[in-house]
């Protein structure tokens, strides 16, 4: 059976490639992307991001995405509509908060592999 081709590895440039499963190559793998971008407490998602989520997947109970479609699917991520890579405006602002199941997030953000 074919194997799948390597991904190239993330740290920054390098040219090498990572096993499957991996992020990184074998120079690189003592990195994570928590170590490299900070851990989550880090990017905001704290015990006030915790609470302030549970309240809007109250609020908004069902996924987006799935709405559109006509289909009735629990949320179960908030996700911001647009990246706020740290501005603390555009991570708290509600507007830009939207409710998805994580199949929906998962192929939002490109991490459903």
């Amino acid at each position: 059976m074919p194997q799948k081709p390597k991904r190239p590895c993330r740290y920054p440039g390098c040219p090498g490639f990572c096993e499957q499963g991996q992020v990184f190559c074998k120079d690189h793998r003592m990195y994570s992307d928590d170590r490299l971008r900070g851990g989550s407490s880090a990017r905001g998602y704290d015990a006030r991001w915790r609470e302030a989520r549970a309240l809007f997947l109250k609020q908004h109970p069902l996924c987006a995405f799935c709405q559109a479609e006509g289909k009735i699917v629990p949320a179960t991520v908030v996700d911001h509509i647009i990246p706020h890579r740290g501005d603390q405006r555009l991570f708290w602002d509600q507007t830009n908060w939207e409710s998805l199941c994580k199949e929906c997030h998962d192929k939002k953000t490109g991490s459903g592999l």
